[in-house]
């Protein structure tokens, strides 16, 4: 229905280049080298930002569905609640959002936020290595790929296209953007925490030995001080959550700009909630609260290109049905993907709903997904970039020609 009713593993890192090493926080230094972009004759902006959640979001925690009668039994203490304390946020008459979003919740009322529930990629299994893999390289399977279906079609879009470079954020290049379109990369921490002599001598050295890098190098650092700001500066007692806003925030800014990369991608960890996972209050509600908070930051960040923007929040698979011994959740399959952005057609819950009975869950023990999540990435790329059918089904997706864009996402 659509209503409008092995736990430490990781993705690797590329080997690091010399360059790599010395810009750091400043790896903007490769925008030096990077056409401009044109304003589209339209009047239209398009951005798209990927956030991933490493770590596997438990979806039937941050879009409950409620008015299932199955739900409250099997997720037990930690389920949220319509009423009572710290009630969950209705969405329709039968799904409501986890308390820690209430500004998901307002996007979600305003029709610029939208849900997709009981939704995975094409994985089965449970590993997170495995899982982010076929996540971020968009293939049926995990093949310890080198490049990422954003970087694919970034590179699929037509020559002469205003949107020809991408925004890694983080130390390193997420593989969902790992490619041969060409990427420039910003990471809230690094080099620019040096003193700033050093950076100068740093760049007093490469001017005699390197002039291109010496220059980009200088640019970069301009950049990645209008990315930061006397706001982005490190606050006394600022932990993993609130650096959500912060990352956000910068992001924002550089991706705003009328030169700045239109497609943006970067991960947030730490979403593996095997115990003391809590309900509306605890762990995971504090996990919400900061990505509540970083897509406020979008918003307000991208300021009048917020209209033409998408986010996609998205997590390698879900969580058990059932809450655990510890109070936790284990791998599971089923979970959910969030848009927000002014280019969303939302306030709406678009799902295919499976239940929550013994016989309807995946393997005895999931949410069964009945959504494709690789449907939803083609329906944003096709309506927010204009990439052909045939193009996302061969080269952005190897192998999907079955999987059919998801329509009607983008208003």
């Amino acid at each position: 229905m659509e209503t409008t009713h092995a736990c430490c593993e990781s993705l690797a890192s590329p080997v690091t280049s010399r360059r790599a090493i010395l810009l750091g926080g400043a790896s903007f230094a490769a925008w030096a080298y990077l056409p401009k972009f044109a304003r589209a004759a339209d009047g239209r902006d398009p951005r798209l930002v990927v956030v991933i959640l490493r770590g596997a979001l438990d979806g039937l925690a941050t879009v409950a569905p409620t008015g299932d009668p199955d739900y409250a039994g099997l997720h037990g203490a930690i389920a949220l609640s319509s009423s009572g304390p710290n009630a969950a946020i209705g969405l329709d008459s039968f799904f409501a959002l986890h308390p820690a979003m209430p500004e998901f919740a307002r996007m979600y009322r305003d029709k610029k936020a939208a849900v997709v529930h009981a939704v995975a990629t094409s994985y089965r299994d449970r590993s997170h290595f495995d899982g982010q893999d076929v996540l971020e390289s968009g293939f049926p399977g995990p093949g310890r790929v080198q490049s990422g279906w954003l970087n694919r079609a970034l590179e699929g879009l037509p020559k002469g296209d205003r949107v020809t470079s991408a925004l890694a954020v983080g130390p390193t290049t997420p593989l969902v953007l790992r490619g041969a379109a060409p990427t420039v990369g910003w990471a809230p921490v690094a080099l620019p925490q040096a003193a700033e002599d050093t950076a100068m001598r740093l760049i007093d050295l490469y001017q005699h030995r390197d002039p291109a890098l010496a220059s980009a190098l200088k640019q970069g650092l301009a950049l990645d001080k209008a990315a930061q700001g006397d706001d982005m500066k490190p606050k006394p007692g600022t932990n993993g959550v609130a650096a959500m806003r912060l990352v956000a925030r910068g992001a924002a800014k550089l991706m705003a700009a009328d030169d700045g990369p239109r497609i943006g991608a970067l991960a947030f960890d730490g979403w593996d909630t095997h115990a003391n996972e809590g309900g509306p209050v605890g762990r995971l509600a504090q996990l919400l609260g900061g990505l509540d908070g970083a897509l406020a930051e979008f918003e307000s960040g991208f300021g009048p290109r917020w209209r033409d923007t998408v986010i996609v929040v998205a997590t390698e698979f879900g969580r058990t049905a059932r809450i655990n011994g510890t109070q936790g959740t284990d791998h599971g399959t089923g979970t959910v993907a969030l848009l927000a952005g002014g280019a969303v057609k939302g306030g709406r819950v678009i799902s295919d709903w499976p239940g929550l009975k013994p016989a309807s869950l995946y393997q005895g023990r999931d949410l069964a997904p009945t959504a494709d999540l690789r449907a939803v990435m083609k329906g944003v790329l096709q309506d927010q970039f204009g990439l052909a059918e045939r193009v996302l089904a061969e080269s952005v997706f190897p192998d999907s020609g079955a999987v059919k864009p998801m329509k009607g996402l983008v208003g």
